[in-house]
């Protein structure tokens, strides 16, 4: 099993980048998380995960521990691969995926594009107490108030702003000043949005 890869970069697209390890070069699929961590620095060191199916020999790359564990449980549910694990990693990032399962936000996961309500609530189900568990060292911290995060999202809408794109911008907000009102929180968006 290769579990990381370090070298030389050649190539770099949003999907995947192809690095030079000794005159040999490993094509990596990453997600858009993983993409907009990498710098352009010519060294470049990405933790991996090697998928072996009968017809192909894929290499994973993240660029922490962290995202490639939450990209490995999302796989060890039923509906999801390696595909629909990686746009999800790519759609969000993997603390949001790790807070909306601990908090069985069911409308973040859903809203990831070819994730329907069935499977969002497979993952909740079956990923809540491993997500727990695999962060256990960590402090998880779960958006804080939700409420208070619901309620903007809900004033945002009705002032005919998208969830979704509501959303990142209010959850970007709550990390940034996580002790913020409601007021404040929706002031702070209008003036991003």
């Amino acid at each position: 099993m290769i579990t990381q890869i370090i070298g030389r970069l050649v190539e770099k697209t949003p999907t995947q980048v192809v690095i030079d390890c000794n005159g040999v070069g490993y094509a990596v699929h990453i997600s858009l998380h993983t993409f907009s961590q990498i710098g352009n620095d010519e060294n470049i060191k990405l933790f991996t995960h090697l998928q072996i199916r009968e017809d192909a020999h894929t290499l994973f790359g993240f660029h922490t521990p962290m995202e490639r564990s939450v990209f490995l449980l999302l796989l060890s549910v039923s509906g999801i691969g390696a595909s629909t694990a990686r746009t999800m990693l790519s759609s969000l990032e993997p603390q949001q995926i790790q807070r909306a399962i601990v908090s069985e936000d069911l409308n973040t996961i859903k809203s990831v594009k070819g994730i329907g309500l069935k499977t969002a609530q497979r993952v909740l189900i079956e990923l809540k107490d491993k997500m727990m568990n695999l962060f256990d060292g960590e402090e998880i911290q779960i958006l804080g108030n939700n409420t208070i995060k619901d309620e903007a999202l809900s004033a945002l809408e009705v002032l005919g702003y998208s969830r979704k794109q509501s959303e990142r911008i209010v959850d970007g907000i709550i990390q940034s000043t996580p002790d913020c009102s409601v007021e404040e929180l929706i002031k702070e968006a209008l003036n991003k949005l």
